[in-house]
């Protein structure tokens, strides 16, 4: 019998053993290839049905769960808990997170008719959410089924395996919860990836609108978001796009009217598909994504 070799790499970045000047300490906030050389003080906490607290040590300690009978030989710390079930009309709390931090990854699949999946995000005393969609349209499932998406701050993965790598800060507590407006229970996966750490001056709260009009009326203009008041960036656009006739649709200019602009916008673009990074109607058959544009589905 042939034996086997079994090879992993393990690549690590230490501290170094002497401190040497730097500009300012980085506070750990956002991670990625830019920065990865570098250490913090922030301390990394998960959320999920097998830790709903995110507390230090506490991961896996459920005895009964949902899963108790598949993991009836595996025991405590194995499976035992690893979704929930949120009924018909319930709202769930995912998590509620207390200190200043940010939120840095999302993990989700969930089941169910995601239009009628309502997530939403709390942050620090808020009464009303600054996120507020149906689940498959934040992450860029409008159409409600499978499509893969490879992009930097939203990917979906074979299985509807829903990914967010939207950063998102809070200074006192961040709250999230999904509701469930189905009329079949709904079965959640999920994994909230937080870091608890210093929050810049500077950072702002991530927010998130949904809108929907079907039909569109004839030469009606579309509005996607509006009375957004205050300092910020505008960071993305996600649309559905259904036609329903066999006409040129990508003539919809996209315009944003900033800071006073009335009759006539500030920034005008060339057509709808232009806006989204492409051209000529996309002209392939082909699925695309790119890292900031995806284009997942063709109908």
């Amino acid at each position: 019998m042939r034996s086997k070799n079994f090879v992993m790499w393990g690549l690590l970045l230490f501290a170094p053993l002497s401190g040497l000047a730097q500009e300012s300490a980085h506070d750990g906030l956002t991670n990625n290839l830019s920065n990865l050389y570098r250490v913090s003080n922030a301390k990394t906490r998960s959320i999920s049905p097998e830790n709903f607290t995110g507390e230090k040590g506490k991961g896996g300690m459920a005895t009964e769960g949902v899963a108790s009978h598949e993991a009836r030989e595996l025991g405590q710390g194995w499976k035992v808990n690893p979704f929930v079930i949120i009924e018909p009309g319930k709202t769930f709390t995912l998590a509620e997170l207390t200190g200043q931090g940010a939120i840095q990854h999302i993990w989700m699949t969930p089941t169910g008719n995601w239009r009628f999946s309502i997530i939403r995000m709390y942050w620090d005393d808020e009464k009303e959410p600054s996120v507020e969609a149906p689940v498959g349209d934040f992450f860029a499932m409008g159409w409600g089924k499978y499509a893969p998406i490879s992009s930097l701050p939203v990917v979906v993965n074979p299985g509807s395996a829903f990914n967010s790598y939207w950063p998102m800060p809070f200074r006192n507590k961040a709250r999230i919860t999904m509701e469930n407006l189905d009329a079949q229970p709904m079965r959640l996966y999920y994994q909230i990836d937080y870091t608890l750490t210093q929050v810049p001056r500077d950072a702002a709260y991530f927010h998130a609108q949904f809108r929907r009009v079907n039909p569109l009326p004839f030469k009606q203009v579309y509005t996607i978001v509006d009375n957004l008041k205050g300092k910020g960036h505008y960071v993305g656009t996600y649309m559905a796009w259904g036609v329903n006739n066999n006409g040129w649709w990508g003539e919809g200019e996209i315009k944003f009217y900033m800071d006073g602009d009335r009759e006539f916008p500030t920034i005008n673009g060339t057509g709808t598909e232009d806006y989204f990074g492409g051209s000529y109607n996309f002209e392939t058959r082909r699925k695309s994504s790119t890292r900031s544009t995806p284009l997942p589905t063709w109908d």
